[in-house]
């Protein structure tokens, strides 16, 4: 019997369950929403968009589970905070297959991102915390969070990250962070940057 709210490595083994977890709770992100307006479009695209992100963290960063996939958090290690993969024809192709006609709204998004992620490679950057829908409400969000923060103080560094939904950041409040800005993409999504000293 599995013990209850484990959190593993996540990278190894159920990608695919794990992507699908990523995409069902994000479907109303309002960052992926207004890059992606039309839901059902949203629905089509998010697995192919978390895949890819799914390998970038494979790459570089971490990937925080539980083992049936519950939840799926994906991290930046310090030294990789603010890096982008060099834009090569086939790296543009691969997002446009994924982005479609909403590649200028990602890129925007992505941009303005860029500018408000705190300032040098000491961190360890929470990119996304997904919990499936049918599992939310039974703590494995913090559990999984926790478990980066855990790692975060193991290596001696903070730990960042931005959300875009408001009722996420008395969530994150809750578990040490802090607000350092608030920000809004022109015409977009607005969104909290937020950091948790290390213990």
């Amino acid at each position: 019997m599995t013990e209850p709210h484990i959190i593993i490595d996540g990278a190894a083994s159920q990608r695919p369950r794990a992507v699908e977890t990523l995409a069902l709770a994000f479907q109303d992100d309002p960052a992926l929403a207004w890059i992606f307006p039309d839901a059902a479009v949203r629905r089509r695209r998010l697995p192919g968009f978390f895949d890819w992100r799914f390998t970038d963290h494979v790459r570089h960063g971490m990937i925080l589970a539980s083992p049936e996939r519950e939840v799926v958090t994906l991290w930046r290690r310090p030294g990789k905070v603010h890096h982008h993969d060099p834009l090569t024809p086939a790296e543009l192709w691969r997002m446009v297959r994924i982005f479609g006609t909403a590649l200028g709204r990602a890129d925007t998004v992505g941009k303005h991102l860029s500018r408000h992620v705190p300032a040098g490679e000491d961190y360890l950057y929470l990119r996304y915390a997904a919990v499936r829908p049918e599992a939310q409400g039974k703590g494995w969000g913090g559990r999984a969070i926790r478990a980066g923060i855990a790692e975060a103080n193991r290596i001696g560094v903070d730990t960042c990250l931005e959300t875009a939904k408001e009722g996420n950041v008395a969530i994150y409040q809750r578990l040490g962070f802090v607000i350092v800005d608030e920000w809004q993409v022109p015409g977009g999504p607005r969104f909290w940057t937020m950091v948790r000293p290390k213990d």
